[in-house]
């Protein structure tokens, strides 16, 4: 009957994000090479690829073919679906300007959400050989081995990945920002895609992360999967995580990374 749903299994979920994301990245690995722009969104400089679209067309597919009741939220196709009880949270290629020049640091990430919880998740970074994997309250794995994020440090030894919006005016601010924040840190990183970075907070290759301007997509599979390794994931004042900004570290150092950016603006342009 229409509207009427079991609770799905978040393993199940997972396995099956595991699935599609291990295929997806291995699409658009392969096509990396010949890869060109296709298109902008927000800006010049905010770029689709054919194999962004293409990867999401795939990732639709594969997930549609095991649950065709459920909705899909993609950051290349929009929202649309039915209402078989679960939401899955799909950016095909996070990190498009490095796939575009072929530097190693992109991924696929999908999240599975079950009444606006995510639940399960999954995020392959090909060039890396690595697959991230996460169940709410079942904790999270890299290449099958669970994860555990570092020890926090003093906010003065951290080492802090971020990243920069597509509107120039955006940008200044950023930089603003960021000039106020580096006398307190130990360095600054930019990958260029929040799906490693956050995934790379819970294998420890830094300590903090912050950005404005992600939307759902773009931290939904990450985040779980760094936040079930130990990392505290939110936006400013220990809000949730939000277009405005994204905060997430080891919870002693988020509140130190909070109370720095708070009065710095890092939420507005």
């Amino acid at each position: 009957m229409t509207g009427i749903h079991t609770t799905p299994d978040p393993r199940a979920l997972r396995d099956l994000a595991v699935r599609v994301a291990t295929e997806a990245g291995e699409l658009a690995a392969e096509g990396q090479a010949g890869v060109t722009v296709l298109d902008t969104k927000s800006s010049p400089t905010d770029v689709v690829t054919k194999m962004d679209r293409a990867t999401e067309e795939l990732i639709r597919s594969r997930l549609l073919a095991v649950r065709p009741d459920d909705t899909i939220l993609g950051e290349e196709g929009g929202e649309a679906g039915g209402d078989g009880g679960v939401r899955w949270v799909v950016d095909p290629i996070d990190g498009t300007v490095n796939y575009l020049y072929g530097q190693p640091d992109w991924g696929v990430a999908i999240a599975a959400e079950v009444d606006g919880v995510v639940v399960a998740a999954a995020v392959s970074v090909p060039r890396r050989g690595e697959l991230y994997e996460a169940v709410l309250g079942g904790g999270s794995r890299c290449n099958g081995e669970p994860l555990q994020a570092p020890p926090a440090v003093p906010l003065a030894q951290a080492l802090v990945a971020t990243g920069f919006g597509y509107f120039a005016e955006r940008r200044v601010q950023q930089a603003r920002v960021l000039v106020e924040v580096l006398p307190h840190i130990r360095d600054i990183r930019r990958g260029g895609s929040a799906a490693v970075d956050l995934t790379g907070l819970a294998a420890g290759r830094s300590n903090a992360f912050y950005e404005r301007g992600l939307n759902a997509w773009d931290w939904a599979a990450p985040g779980l999967i760094a936040s079930e390794a130990g990392i505290r994931v939110g936006g400013l004042h220990g809000g949730p995580p939000a277009n405005d900004l994204v905060i997430a570290a080891r919870p002693e150092l988020y509140d130190a990374l909070d109370a720095l950016l708070a009065p710095l603006g890092a939420d507005r342009d």
